[in-house]
């Protein structure tokens, strides 16, 4: 018994050593499964983090990209011919010297070209895009109502042209429209007669048909047939003109395959030919049928008369839809409908403006028709998409594919849309047609971007790619411009007769949302680290070649700022900017039945004039002033040859470029620079009508060693250190002593409210405003009578215009000036 208890012991002891070693395994097991849980869960997660991120990583690269989601402004139906069938046709490319198409992404496009053909040339300079190496002594619009039709004259070296195109409405594609052009010499000699070639020309972009129609001998075209998406059956016709035998005709039908080529498309199909048997004289005429093989068809076809002058001819244009018209909109008919539509510019620019009241004679009056003509005629409607970057994208992305009707502020050299000017030219257009203004406006907001941002400069399409330097293509979405849209926006909802008008209410209630986001936007991504202060992105604080590091998003480009850009500085102009951003909103607000307190507050701090006078106020110039990190003492020198140059070794070229050399440590302070910058919290009416400040800026307005000339404001004060100064030896001053309109224009309107407003300092600033006004007028005014131009900006020293010409963007705001519409 003892030996069996002692086996049935031991079996029980190895059934227990068997069963721990056992739970001992399924222990082990258990934390390995948990550990391989654990570690399956942990990758999981990792792999969601992963994820994750590489998916937020793309959200910010592509949110630059991305429309705010909001209503648009515009109605769906926007780039159709139901939008507004009165302004669907209009002179929508601004920088030809004349050329029509639709407001749709796609229109085709009609265009005039010209060419002199005895210049002893080869071949002839030929006439097409605005461009001042042409040499023209001067061309605009005369009349332009942006609806009905405009009249254009351009003098060349030897001949003067009149450009007219005409609509009428009808049918569902916009109806009709005729363009006729004349030309007449500008010395009557029989023994020199002047030969012109007309070329009239129309080309599709990216879609339609067109079928030319040859006379029956097939030496020329008589008419156009063509098809396309918003105009449905359309036909163009060239009828014979009567003004003279002497015509040489001829035609190019081909394929473009870019329409900013369509002029060396069309010198590549130039061919000589005679003028007579005895061939004494050649021309230069056009190939006829020369469409590439690999082409599906043409899509760009001209039509060429060459003349000896005076010559006149006409283009007809009719609607396919347009069934039951009375004429033909041609000779007499085109004469008198003209006639009409001159005589209702006559009497709506009187009623507007009022300048027989003023005092002003006939052809300053004329002067001041041609100037709100050219802003009106200057409006052009693009299509296509923006090149951004954020600073998540290593490379520039694309913006959407969006459209854009907007004025320009030059045909010549700015023929595209920029943000803080288009606040400027629709205090003009508003007066003139506040629903061309509203249209405009909702344009510009619908580019908004999820961020609230809008890129500043609008380079849509090949043509107006084709006139912008490679340097200025790409927009950065930290980079703001002036938010001068609420200057037009107040001037639109002045406009109707009370803020509980429908129309001013439908109209702010659709904008206000993307202007909220605009707001939240700039109050986000352009504060300055110094509470309630602000701070322009976008400059450069590694440049050697500035002697000033530029601000081009302020618009002042190269008015000086800190001379060592830094985080820290802050800008007295963009703080002023967003205090009437504030008004504004807090108004439309108001208006729209949206909570304004916020709006209400930030206005009221951003107009404390003791907490403006704490952040900008320089005790030691008395002055207003941006601050920053800063010396004057900078200069640009060239740089030098390395010295003790080893044997062998090749010296450096030797036209090394200048870069800029600080003489003085820059230390935090006010940038002391008197100018524009200076006077914001004057030009937007902050300062307090008692204020001793503004006695003070009153009395430097009128200092000639300060701003003061017999021809307006100068930018910036003949005492300030960098008066005149080229900011890199290839870069002259810009904002540095020119006179703006603009920015006259605002201290003008400053003036007025300040001489208007019961205060202590009220006649001053009118004796101030008068004089003012007197000088900056006569001045334009007689810089266009010598040079048939109203030009970009104006010597401080002399008067005369500077800059790019015509520019009648906010320099046609003299329109404004003259009537004392502020």
């Amino acid at each position: 018994m003892t030996r069996e208890r002692e086996v049935r012991r031991r079996n029980v002891k190895n059934s227990r050593i068997v069963s721990d070693i056992k739970r001992e395994k399924e222990h082990q097991q258990s934390k390995v499964n948990l550990a391989m849980l654990l570690f399956g869960i942990g990758g999981l997660i990792t792999s969601v983090c992963v994820v994750g991120y590489f998916y937020y990583q793309s959200y910010l690269r592509q949110k630059v990209v991305f429309p705010i989601d909001v209503p648009k402004v515009l109605p769906k139906e926007a780039g159709t011919v139901e939008a507004d069938p009165e302004r669907f046709w209009g002179s929508y490319r601004p920088q030809l010297y004349f050329g029509l198409k639709t407001r749709s992404p796609a229109s085709p496009l009609f265009g005039f070209m010209w060419l002199n053909q005895l210049t002893g040339q080869m071949p002839p300079p030929l006439r097409h895009w605005c461009d001042q190496g042409d040499g023209l002594l001067r061309y605009g619009w005369t009349k332009h109502d942006g609806v009905n039709f405009g009249t254009q004259e351009i003098e060349d070296k030897q001949f003067s042209l009149k450009t007219v195109f005409v609509k009428r409405q009808g049918g569902s594609h916009g109806g009709d429209w005729t363009a006729r052009i004349s030309a007449v010499p500008n010395m009557k000699d029989p023994t020199h007669p002047v030969v012109v070639s007309f070329m009239f020309y129309v080309a599709l972009d990216g879609q339609g048909t067109l079928e030319p129609v040859l006379a029956k001998n097939g030496k020329y075209l008589t008419s156009l047939k063509g098809t396309s998406q918003e105009l449905g059956n359309f036909e163009l016709f060239f009828p014979k003109s009567t003004t003279d035998r002497s015509l040489r005709h001829s035609y190019l039908i081909t394929y473009a395959p870019q329409i900013d080529k369509l002029k060396e498309v069309l010198l590549s199909g130039m061919k000589v030919d005679a003028w007579d048997k005895a061939r004494t004289m050649i021309y230069f005429t056009l190939g006829g049928r020369l469409v590439p093989q690999d082409a599906s068809g043409p899509n760009y076809v001209v039509h060429q008369l060459t003349v000896q002058l005076p010559f006149e001819m006409e283009v007809i244009f009719e609607s396919g839809s347009f069934i039951n018209r009375p004429n033909v909109l041609k000779g007499q008919v085109l004469t008198d409908l003209l006639s009409k539509h001159e005589s209702n510019f006559d009497k709506k620019f009187t009623a507007v403006f009022d300048l027989e009241s003023k005092g002003y004679k006939v052809d300053e009056i004329a002067f001041a028709k041609a100037a709100l003509s050219n802003m009106i005629g200057g409006i052009g409607y693009f299509y296509g998409s923006s090149l951004v970057q954020s600073k998540y994208n290593k490379e520039p992305v694309d913006y959407w594919n969006a459209s854009l009707y907007t004025a320009v502020p030059s045909r010549s050299f700015f023929p595209r849309g920029f943000l803080w000017d288009e606040g400027f030219h629709n205090l003009l257009i508003s007066q003139w047609n506040v629903n061309i203004s509203k249209d405009i406006i909702s344009h510009w907001l619908d580019l908004m971007n999820v961020e609230g941002w809008i890129p500043r400069e609008q380079i849509l399409g090949d043509e107006a790619l084709a006139k912008v330097p490679a340097e200025f293509v790409v927009q950065k979405n930290e980079n703001a411009n002036p938010p001068t849209l609420f200057l037009a926006l107040s001037k639109v909802f002045e406009h109707y007769s009370s803020a509980s008008n429908e129309g001013s209410q439908k109209f702010l209630k659709k904008v206000f949302p993307r202007l909220k986001a605009w707001y939240e936007w700039y109050n986000t991504s352009q504060v300055g680290n110094r509470p309630s202060t602000y701070r322009w992105r976008g400059r450069d604080a590694q440049t050697r070649r500035e002697l000033n590091p530029k601000t081009l998003t302020s618009g002042l480009d190269d008015f000086p700022r800190a001379s060592h850009p830094t985080d820290d500085e802050y800008h007295v102009d963009l703080r002023c900017w967003m205090a009437l951003a504030s008004k504004l909103m807090f108004d439309i607000a108001a208006i729209v039945g949206e909570d304004s307190s916020v709006y209400s507050a930030t206005n009221k701090l951003l107009t404390d004039n003791n907490l403006l006078d704490e952040l900008h106020w320089s005790e030691k110039k008395q002055q207003y002033s941006d601050f920053g990190l800063h010396t004057d003492k900078v200069r640009l020198e060239r740089q030098k040859l390395p010295p003790n140059l080893q044997p062998g070794q090749r010296p450096p070229q030797t036209d090394l470029e200048q870069v800029r050399i600080t003489l003085s440590e820059p230390e935090y302070r006010f940038v002391d620079s008197f100018g524009y910058v200076s006077l914001f919290p004057f030009l937007l009416k902050i300062i307090d009508h008692n204020s001793p400040k503004l006695y003070k800026i009153l009395t430097d307005l009128k200092d000639p060693r300060l701003l003061w000339t017999d021809y307006g404001l100068r930018s910036l004060a003949k005492t300030a250190p960098l008066y005149n100064r080229y900011n890199t030896e290839h870069d002259p001053p810009y904002w540095r002593g020119a006179i703006w309109v603009n920015m006259n224009y605002l201290a003008l309107s400053a003036l007025h409210h300040y001489s208007s407003t019961q205060g202590s300092y009220s006649e001053m600033a009118k004796t101030i405003y008068d004089e003012l006004r007197f000088n900056l007028v006569t001045n334009i005014l007689k810089e266009y009578k010598r040079t048939g131009f109203i030009w970009e900006n104006y010597n401080d020293k002399t008067g005369e215009g500077k800059g790019c010409h015509p520019f009648t963007g906010w320099s046609a705001l003299v329109v404004l000036i003259m009537s004392e519409k502020y």
